[in-house]
């Protein structure tokens, strides 16, 4: 696998890009702490984009399996590099309309690239490769959050709002060039493509891949398993907010960021050797429960330990997580289905992730932080729950062979 031009090329260009991300998003937190005081309002302006992308997503899952991934993601990343400017505009006007244009266009392009980058990489390594290709691309990811979150930092001290979103520019602008270097072999997917009649699968509509769902319950069941870890990342730059109000501490932003990060890379790491010795069905469930544990442990958000602790057990558990659902989705899902299965994900995620956004918002103003933990922890552990005795009652086996087409 590391001998893989391809997988260098993707795993550099997401870190090169995760660096212009993250520097944006604490931008985007700054700009809204300065301009919106209200919770709720600021979780109305970060669901503009949710909706958008959600509005969006059915046309993004058809023209990733109608075109080839490089090209989707090559436009995609023009459309990162275009959205900046609105941001941009929005800094010297002090408009938080223009904040919106730049969330709305932000998603839109995710929306087309994030599904095309999980489409791309079952293309680049191979079945047996899964797991530690996207252990190590989620890995690099949080490296780059890390990173991109301490650099913004510094540079919120020195040098102006502005500069973050030139950082992302530059940053897209890099990824964008290395995206061109990729070689993809779709050969065999185009062929299929146009024997459209004897394969309705590439010519079918985005409602197809619901029958597909219907045919691989583990998939389906991974895919509402995602599900849970939502409740605590959709609500995630909200919390670490008013952690800081509540402690009365810039600085602990960062080391939120930086501790949930380094656990995130332990648990990628970790994860691999777990999944010798633990079935798949087993790794999710427990780290789900995890998840649950991390939320109610901020009901103690006063205290800077317990705090970092939370986000450890947070980190630790989303990086044993996540990689080994991914891998169900790419091992199991027939590949014809991946553009409108990842899309369809997508989707799902900006629902969850507006329900909880809004939710949050409202809970934050009206019952505060640590009611609404224990509320989201509750929650948590009884989906986890039911999820695992629906799971045995319908006897669902998510350990299963490589499906490659239907």
């Amino acid at each position: 696998m590391w001998g893989n031009r391809n997988v260098w090329i993707i795993l550099i260009g997401e870190g090169i890009a995760g660096l212009g991300l993250w520097t944006g998003i604490i931008g985007n937190l700054e700009f809204m702490q300065e301009k919106v005081p209200s919770d709720f309002v600021k979780a109305l302006i970060m669901s503009a984009g949710l909706l958008a992308g959600l509005l969006i997503g059915p046309l993004a899952g058809k023209v990733i399996d109608q075109s080839r991934k490089k090209k989707v993601l090559l436009f995609a990343g023009l459309g990162r590099m275009i959205s900046v400017i609105f941001m941009l505009i929005a800094i010297q006007t002090g408009s938080i309309w223009w904040m919106v244009a730049f969330m709305i266009s932000i998603q839109l392009a995710a929306t087309f690239y994030f599904p095309a980058l999980q489409a791309t990489i079952p293309l680049v390594v191979k079945d047996n490769d899964l797991l530690t290709m996207n252990g190590m691309h989620m890995n690099v990811a949080t490296i780059s959050r890390v990173v991109g979150t301490a650099l913004a930092g510094v540079m919120l001290v020195y040098w102006s709002l502005g500069t973050l979103y030139w950082t992302s520019m530059i940053a897209y602008g890099l990824l964008f060039c290395s995206t061109m270097m990729l070689q993809i072999d779709e050969g065999e997917t185009l062929l299929e493509r146009e024997a459209k009649v004897r394969n309705p699968a590439k010519s079918g509509g985005f409602m197809e891949v619901f029958p597909v769902l219907k045919a691989y319950p583990a998939v389906t069941m991974t895919l509402i398993m995602t599900l849970i870890p939502l409740l605590f990342l959709g609500s995630f730059n909200l919390i670490v907010i008013n952690i800081s109000q509540i402690q009365d501490s810039a600085a602990i932003k960062g080391l939120i960021y930086t501790f949930e990060g380094i656990a995130f890379m332990v648990g990628a790491f970790l994860v691999k050797f777990i999944s010798k010795k633990w079935n798949t069905a087993t790794i999710l469930f427990s780290f789900a429960g995890f998840v649950a544990v991390a939320e109610f442990m901020l009901f103690f958000a006063e205290s800077t330990i317990l705090t970092l602790a939370a986000f450890s057990v947070l980190g630790l558990s989303l990086g044993c997580f996540f990689p080994t659902a991914m891998v169900v989705f790419q091992k199991q899902m027939p590949k014809a289905y991946h553009g409108r299965f990842f899309s369809f994900r997508n989707m799902l995620e900006r629902v969850m992730f507006q329900v909880v956004l809004l939710s949050a918002g409202a809970f934050l103003d009206i019952i505060g932080l640590q009611s609404m933990v224990v509320i989201f922890g509750t929650i948590s552990l009884s989906l986890t729950t039911i999820f695992f005795l629906q799971m045995k009652k319908r006897n669902i086996v998510l350990d299963q062979e490589t499906v490659n087409s239907v």
